[in-house]
């Protein structure tokens, strides 16, 4: 008699997982910081190495070029956004790659059954297409990017929204992230949250950041979960 198929118990009071998309299930950085390179050599601008274009990185395409045109009018900001986003659209997915465990994490979760979703402040234009390029989007019940709706994170808006559209209450969705946006969206929503202690978070170490655990990997954050 074949053996019976058990499926992973989840902690009861955890129903729906959100998950940020850049610097927590896919280090977009190389490919972000050739665009915005691209960008300003065409402008005839001295170039960032990509630490610092990391330190750019978390809320939106409009404030990554802001941070790298610091001097620029509103008039040469639309036109530097406009470049960005032609040069990003070529090389986005092209050097992205997952972190370790977020593969392994997302086949745990997955196992569990329960729905799962991205939440960024990436443009849905390039958020969608990356999540196909790099083979992950069939994981995902929706995906919430940062023009979806009339906010994004650090507004509890998306998340709030994910809420309603899985059909949860915010303390039933755990929500994972790699910065004090992801964790003051889900403090201000009344979610759990975890971060990451790898991603951008370089204006503040996530050590310092107000959120319910720190794990190393998503394949850890599954463990746990699952675990108790």
């Amino acid at each position: 008699m074949p053996a019976k198929l058990t499926t992973p118990r989840l902690r009861t009071q955890i129903r729906t997982l959100t998950l940020d998309l850049d610097g927590t299930l896919l280090n977009t950085l190389p490919d972000l910081a050739a665009a915005a390179n691209d960008m300003l050599r065409e402008l005839g601008l001295p170039e960032y190495p990509d630490a610092t274009i990391a330190s750019f990185v978390g809320h939106g395409i409009a404030h990554l070029v802001a941070r790298c045109l610091p001097e620029a009018n509103l008039t040469e900001h639309a036109e530097a956004l406009r470049i960005f986003r032609h040069h990003y659209t070529h090389e986005n997915g092209r050097r992205t790659v997952l972190y370790p465990g977020v593969l392994e994490g997302l086949h745990a979760w997955q196992a569990t059954g329960v729905p799962m979703a991205v939440i960024t402040n990436k443009a849905a234009a390039f958020s969608e297409p990356l999540l196909v390029a790099t083979g992950i989007s069939s994981f995902f019940d929706f995906v919430l990017s940062g023009d979806s709706l009339p906010e994004k994170k650090p507004h509890p808006l998306p998340l709030l929204h994910a809420c309603q559209q899985f059909g949860v209450a915010p303390g039933e969705n755990l929500h994972i992230g790699d910065s004090r946006h992801d964790a003051a969206a889900a403090r201000s929503a009344g979610c759990p949250v975890w971060l990451v202690s790898y991603g951008y978070s370089t204006d503040a170490p996530v050590q310092s950041v107000d959120c319910d655990a720190i794990v190393a990997t998503l394949a850890e954050a599954a463990q746990r979960m699952i675990n108790g």
